[in-house]
């Protein structure tokens, strides 16, 4: 069957379960072949066994997400594996992945890094690939998460500058590590009763998704360990819920003396990323 009447199906079969039809085929289809979203497109008369795409179609057709159908998803330029045991990463966690670099970059002397609940290992992974000499902790409290995020480590070569830890938020260090530079993170911060009415409830891990009734659940823990645990003139930088912004910024003026806190808006203009500094 030619490339384009499988993608016309595709994109007819998609349709109703999907933003994205199209793009959403193109990839599928170039996951099949082996090949990129462009030689697709630019090879409608190709012929290829349909049988090959009819049961990743199945499971599109099911609500399956298009990046656990696929198993591999990009971010800030890599490319992460995923199982349905890590969120997918997506664009506006870049924001935090850019202010992160920008800061490390602009103070060499500072290179202790922590990424809480790392996941697929996207954040923590993306640093050590832009950063080199950084040295980067990275904790979740699911062992199948660390396993996925030691894998994409692995796959992006940077498995020798970045230590997985299994624990609740951050663990117990010695002295010498007790502090970071930089502690980041993209907590769970949908409250739970709004993540039970979205697309994405029990189709991605709640684990990493449920903040609780109103959101900020892990942020009163985190903001209960992070005044001994930041290093001075360290940063935070915390992924947020866009329609949270004042509370989480209230929050963390409660939780935190001598500091500069800042919201940073994403590409759409939406509270994204609580920005916190000792002084």
């Amino acid at each position: 069957m030619k490339v384009q009447d499988l993608l016309t199906a595709a994109i007819r079969r998609i349709e109703p379960h999907s933003e994205t039809p199209q793009l959403d085929a193109q990839v599928l289809l170039a996951h099949v072949t082996g090949k990129n979203r462009a030689w697709v497109v630019a090879h409608p008369e190709f012929e290829m066994d349909a049988g090959r795409v009819e049961p990743l179609l199945k499971k599109l057709e099911k609500g399956e997400p298009l990046p656990y159908v696929v198993g591999k998803w990009e971010f800030f330029g890599l490319e992460f594996d995923l199982t349905n045991d890590v969120l997918i990463p997506r664009p506006e966690t870049e924001l935090l992945v850019e202010k992160a670099i920008a800061w490390l970059k602009a103070h060499p002397g500072k290179r202790s890094v922590v990424d809480i609940g790392t996941g697929s290992g996207a954040i923590a992974i993306a640093i050590a690939k832009h950063v080199s000499d950084a040295r980067i902790l990275a904790t979740d409290i699911s062992p199948d998460a660390l396993q996925v995020a030691r894998r994409n480590a692995e796959k992006s070569h940077v498995q020798d500058r970045i230590e997985f830890v299994e624990c609740d938020l951050l663990p117990m260090l010695n002295v010498e590590r007790s502090t970071f530079n930089v502690i980041c993170s993209n907590l769970p911060y949908i409250p739970t009763e709004t993540l039970r009415s979205l697309p994405i409830f029990e189709r991605e891990p709640t684990l990493a998704l449920d903040g609780g009734t109103d959101g900020l659940d892990i942020y009163r823990r985190l903001f209960k360990l992070a005044p001994e645990r930041l290093a001075p003139q360290g940063i935070m930088l915390l992924e947020i819920e866009a329609s949270l912004g004042m509370q989480i910024l209230s929050l963390a003026y409660d939780s935190f003396s001598e500091v500069k806190i800042h919201l940073h808006k994403d590409l759409a203009g939406l509270d994204r990323l609580l920005e916190i500094t000792l002084l």
